[in-house]
């Protein structure tokens, strides 16, 4: 699997997720923080799908992945632990967290792929 395949539906959820919880509650950090990771998502998933079509790596889009799932997960792993509320922040946290370990995964493993290949 990979990580396109993850990234970009999860980046429309979260764009959704911030766009519904603007609608329903009203709130601008809701819309900002759903819509500005869940394009960052997309635009890295895209990066990756481009370069995965060009039988290539997208270093960028890797790190711009794991990087914004570690941030992702910090932050609503921390508004999980403050209200105890599962929906988004336990759920958001949760998924993100096994979005970063897919991403270091999958960094693991073309390193350890393209090490293979330029000593061998």
């Amino acid at each position: 699997m990979h990580d396109f395949c993850f990234t970009i539906p999860y980046g429309l959820i979260l764009v959704a997720g911030g766009v519904i919880g603007y609608w329903r509650k009203g709130s601008t950090a809701s819309l900002a923080g759903g819509v500005g990771t869940g394009l960052v998502l997309i635009l890295a998933g895209y990066l990756s799908l481009k370069a995965f079509e060009k039988k290539k790596n997208s270093y960028f889009a890797l790190v711009l992945e794991t990087v914004t799932a570690a941030v992702l997960t910090w932050i609503m792993g921390q508004r999980y632990y403050q209200t105890s509320k599962v929906m988004p922040a336990g759920i958001v946290a949760g998924i993100r967290y096994v979005n970063l370990l897919f991403g270091l995964f999958q960094y693991l493993h073309v390193t350890h792929i393209m090490t293979e290949f330029s000593t061998g």
